[in-house]
């Protein structure tokens, strides 16, 4: 099950980098429209999430500690944040659906998210990685089984 997570992990990463090549593949498009992000649509509204849901459910029964589980169903929540950043920069538009400063400001905020995202997913891949480790390798029970209240003594 944790081999498995780890690859899940792997491919929610490969996903992400993947919503960046198509977000630039969109903006150099020409002539621009909206088919031009199709794909990165595509991609962050229902390759990405079923990853996150899937590698969730996996990190599961992989019993993985709380805080990884956490960190695994996180790029979900914050696709949804994408989500809302782009209909909120879409309704401070102008009157003719021209952009304003201000929808630019929230709108320009997508690219910061998807850092967001991309740094989760990395953390989570990283604490995938550090599960299939044996015991005694592991810093986070490592840390425990000497701690001097794990019960051992002189």
């Amino acid at each position: 099950m944790r081999r498995l997570y780890v690859v899940l992990t792997g491919l929610m990463m490969l996903s992400i980098f993947a919503q960046f090549y198509f977000a630039a593949v969109g903006a150099f498009a020409k002539p621009q429209d909206d088919s031009s992000f199709a794909v990165h649509d595509v991609n962050g509204m229902m390759i990405l999430p079923l990853l996150s849901i899937a590698a969730t459910l996996v990190a599961l029964m992989a019993r993985a500690p709380g805080r990884q589980v956490g960190l695994t169903i996180a790029p979900l929540g914050l696709v949804l944040v994408q989500v809302l950043i782009v209909e909120l920069g879409r309704a401070l538009n102008g009157a003719d659906d021209a952009t304003t400063p201000l929808s630019l400001a929230i709108l320009g905020l997508h690219a910061v998210n998807g850092l967001a995202i991309m740094a989760v997913a990395g953390l989570t891949m990283r604490g995938a990685r550090a599960l299939l480790r044996p015991t005694g390798d592991n810093p986070a029970t490592a840390a425990h089984a000497t701690s001097p209240s794990a019960g051992t003594s002189a």
